[in-house]
């Protein structure tokens, strides 16, 4: 799964008041930088494509290396950048990110991926900082009960945030950008 929808609205509600770029990580091609290109939600030198040549878990996971040369050539880019978001998709259960790479982790999951994933506890569900259940929209076509998913990720991560979204239509953007903002201590300019 991609995360270009999630990332591609954050961007968008951020970076009219933030000095902000950001980096995406594919195996062997910059599709989802590319696909951040097109939305124009940041201008083209503030995004990174990352090209992992293996599975991008470990580029976020392992060896950040690959990543913190992005970070590097970003911030010497632009000085005054205020938030950087790393982008890294494809895994329910195992992705988390190094904490040399990520001062906050936000992990968004999917509903259409089913209804046992939060039951499973992976780490990037348990521990990240925020826990996103996207396209909640699609529960009754996928047959999950939007109910219960979101009572099984309250369990699964005890007094860790939840928001349930739908972040193509804009719901749970401003929830995702309110932590953003009160978790990295940033402050943004008046839209």
């Amino acid at each position: 799964m991609s995360l270009n929808g999630p990332l591609r609205e954050i961007a968008r509600a951020l970076a009219p008041r933030l000095s902000m770029a950001v980096i995406t990580n594919d195996i062997y091609t910059r599709e989802d930088a590319e696909a951040l290109m097109r939305a124009q939600v940041l201008p083209v030198e503030r995004i990174r494509g990352v090209e992992t040549g293996g599975c991008p878990h470990t580029a976020i996971r392992e060896d950040a290396s690959i990543n913190l040369a992005a970070i590097a050539d970003l911030n010497a880019a632009f000085p005054d950048l205020e938030l950087i978001l790393i982008e890294s998709g494809g895994d329910n259960l195992a992705a988390t990110f190094s904490p040399e790479l990520a001062d906050l982790t936000i992990y968004v999951i999917d509903t259409a991926a089913g209804q046992d994933i939060p039951r499973k506890r992976g780490p990037g569900l348990a521990r990240s900082d925020l826990l996103v259940v996207n396209k909640t929209d699609l529960a009754p076509h996928v047959g999950v009960d939007a109910a219960l998913l979101e009572k099984d990720a309250h369990e699964a991560r005890g007094p860790r945030p939840v928001v349930m979204a739908q972040l193509r239509h804009g719901r749970g953007v401003q929830q995702i950008v309110d932590f953003l903002v009160e978790q990295g201590g940033l402050t943004p300019r008046a839209a």
